[in-house]
């Protein structure tokens, strides 16, 4: 079996044994991978094999450098803020100046520091081992979730799907996501894809290709060439083929398809072709959203909602919400537009409700987040946009609205899973709707999930890359007001302490570099009073993307920072491939306040490349994510009855191991980490 169906597993917990004989040293594998790793096998020890020592341990980072000094971080603290400085500019002209990376480069001011070994209690991994035929029954339940879902995939969930669908030659029989099925459109070139699409996908998919293969991200300045024009144009013949032209809903980018037509080329065949062409060369847009924003200025909001339900559906009112709600002038208004709304959709539901949950000042500057190519767009109003700003309505209707999507996701998701019993911590993971801009490895969690921090332990966050690519490892804490203070290779020389140390980076050697930062919250508590936030981040300092370097990220939990390696596989907690094409990524927060640690793991359109420089206001919104809307609140709308033991439940929603005795015999067991799942379960 392929690497990159091995690896998709492991993250599910699931390792896979390919050999035909039983291994003779099953005892002695499994201790291994307890002692070295904290993995413990539940089910399938027969099939342990040895292979799967050095294949686990690569997954958790059993190759992570050491750092520039030897002993971090104990020795790091007593080193004058003038001998970290020297240290690290001697190191620098070695590497970078000399292009010394053959040999591990060190601290010379450091004294060596015996470790102690290990001995510190750790909480194991709980994995099983499948065979080869049962991992694959795992892997076509978890591509035919992927396809269920309506979201937009990330980039390694997309590559696990395109690459199962290759090697089994899967056939596609339904493809929920428009955006999915216009990526395995591009990728692999075969036009069944199209039955999935409209016409009106096209400039979506185009805009996709520009930036794909060219990296061009402004569909309106096309450049294409000549196979990429002809794909295209078969892509639009096969629509019209299948008569799937919507011609009033293309009307809506009048300006996008006429430059496209003029780029390709295109000459109409048919009569529709024809016709589609010369409307698209009309003066008059014949749009929907032409009709509706007549109305809006008309000020006929009856008009303006039923032309857009009737022509786009509920989904359409929902995504304008806040421009039509705005724009009533009173209750009567207000209560007919809700009333209009009657959208089966509970993933629009959810974004929607996630979007009116964190209420902006009226005269405060708001900021917006989006998604665009897998990557989190933030734009902050500018203070000419603010003082335009129409779309406003009182505290009253935002409450009133947050109670009638909460009444209309009721019965949405009402009795779509039988009896179910939910862990309470499902109150802590958040819902996965927006994890296009994720990156996969293994314990990731979607966005705005809180892990309480155990006391006494410290958090020791990594990164390594390979070869000569600068990666940094930064923290940046927040204040109440939004104010931000640095902890980052520019800043650390004067403020290493007992409550955060950071390692210096180990740019040379053969295995690459790596970055370490120790926190122990309980002293940054009391030493860092005004901070509420801590805020992990990654970014290229040589400017290169991350998509064209080799580069992991995680943290670890320590009881003790001078015992054992300064990299123990077996307290990862999280260990996860960052390949984004951009330099800045966000990983983790930390609530200094809750004791939390809070899952950001989101790629964010950008060139910067020094993590001081980016404001982080816009990420405030995804540390509440949990109180808005969690997978026991989820969970518990769909299920039928929640019942308090799972020996009664027909649906198990937890992380905890389950005995497969006491539960019913098809129980299905859901967990925080099965989000192929939870998001197909959602449409």
């Amino acid at each position: 079996m392929k690497d990159l169906f091995k690896i998709y597993l492991f993250r599910h917990n699931i390792l896979v044994s390919e050999a035909v004989e039983k291994s003779g040293n099953v005892f002695e594998i499994r201790c291994a991978l307890a002692r070295l790793l904290g993995i413990r096998i539940t089910a399938g020890e027969a099939l342990l094999q040895e292979g799967m020592i050095s294949f686990a341990a690569a997954q958790l980072g059993q190759n992570v450098p050491e750092p520039f000094y030897r002993g971090f971080p104990e020795s790091v603290r007593e080193l004058l803020p003038e001998q970290l400085l020297y240290d690290q500019i001697l190191h620098y002209v070695k590497t970078y100046g000399l292009g010394m990376f053959d040999e591990a480069g060190h601290s010379v001011m450091e004294e060596y520091i015996e470790r102690s070994a290990f001995q510190e209690e750790i909480r194991v991994k709980d994995f099983v081992v499948v065979d080869e035929a049962e991992a694959e029954i795992r892997l076509a339940g978890y591509a035919q979730d992927l396809l269920q879902s309506t979201r937009p995939l990330s980039e390694d969930s997309f590559a696990f799907l395109t690459g199962y669908l290759k090697e089994y030659d899967f056939e596609v029989e339904d493809c929920a996501s428009k955006n999915t099925a216009i990526r395995l459109l591009l990728d692999l070139r075969d036009l069944k894809y199209t039955k999935f699409l409209t016409m009106s996908d096209v400039p979506k998919l185009v805009d996709e290709l520009n930036f794909r293969s060219y990296g061009n991200q402004n569909v309106k300045k096309l450049n294409l060439k000549n196979q990429d024009r002809k794909f295209v144009t078969a892509v639009i013949d096969e629509l019209f083929r299948a008569g799937s032209c919507d011609i009033r809903t293309c009307c809506e980018k009048k300006a996008v398809w006429n430059g496209l037509l003029h780029h390709i080329h295109y000459q109409p065949e048919d009569g529709m072709a024809k016709l589609f062409v010369a409307v698209m060369r009309l003066k008059e847009n014949l749009s929907v959203y032409s009709d509706f924003e007549r109305a809006m200025e008309a000020r006929n909001i009856h008009r303006a909602v039923s032309v857009l339900k009737e022509g786009k559906g509920s989904g359409a009112i929902l995504r304008s919400l806040v421009h039509i709600l705005s724009r009533c002038q009173t209750e009567e208004e207000v209560r007919f537009v809700l009333d209009q709304i009657d959208t089966k959709n509970g993933i629009v539901l959810l974004q929607i409700l996630f979007g009116y949950a964190f209420p902006e000042k009226d005269r405060g500057r708001r900021v917006f987040n989006f998604t665009r190519h897998n990557m989190l767009i933030s734009h902050a109003e500018t203070a000419e946009e603010q003082s335009r700003r129409k779309s406003a309505f009182s505290p009253e209707i935002t409450s009133q609205l947050q109670i009638f999507l909460r009444e209309k996701l009721e019965n949405v998701f009402a009795g779509r899973l039988g009896r179910v019993y939910i862990d309470p911590d499902m109150a802590r993971i958040a819902v996965p709707i927006q994890e296009s801009a994720a990156s996969g490895g293994w314990g990731v969690l979607p966005r705005g999930s809180r892990i309480p921090l155990e006391k006494g332990k410290i958090i020791r966050a990594f990164t390594y890359w390979e070869k000569v690519d600068d990666i940094d490892l930064s923290v940046i804490g927040i204040r109440e007001d939004g104010s931000q203070a640095e902890f980052s290779w520019r800043t650390m020389a004067g403020k290493q302490s007992d409550a955060i140390t950071y390692s210096g980076d180990q740019t040379s050697g053969y295995h690459g570099g790596s970055e370490y930062f120790d926190l122990d919250i309980e002293k940054i508590q009391n030493t860092h009073p005004d901070l509420r936030y801590l805020v992990l981040c990654n970014n290229v300092f040589s400017g290169f993307p991350f998509s064209s370097c080799v580069c992991r990220a995680g943290y670890m939990m320590r009881e003790r920072m001078s015992s054992g390696e300064v990299f123990e596989p077996r307290t990862v907690k999280t260990s996860f491939a960052i390949n984004c094409d951009s330099t800045f990524a966000y990983l983790f927060a930390i609530d200094l306040e809750s004791m939390e640690l809070i899952w950001l793991n989101t790629s964010r359109k950008s060139a910067v490349i020094v993590a001081g420089e980016s404001r982080l206001d816009f990420l405030q919104k995804y540390f509440g994510m949990t109180s808005v809307m969690n997978l026991q609140q989820l969970f518990a709308m769909m299920a039928t009855e929640v019942v308090d033991s799972p020996e009664n439940a027909d649906v198990v929603v937890s992380d905890r191991e389950m005995d497969p005795a006491v539960l019913p015999e098809k129980a299905q067991i859901i967990r925080s980490t099965d989000v192929e799942r939870i998001m197909a379960l959602m449409n």
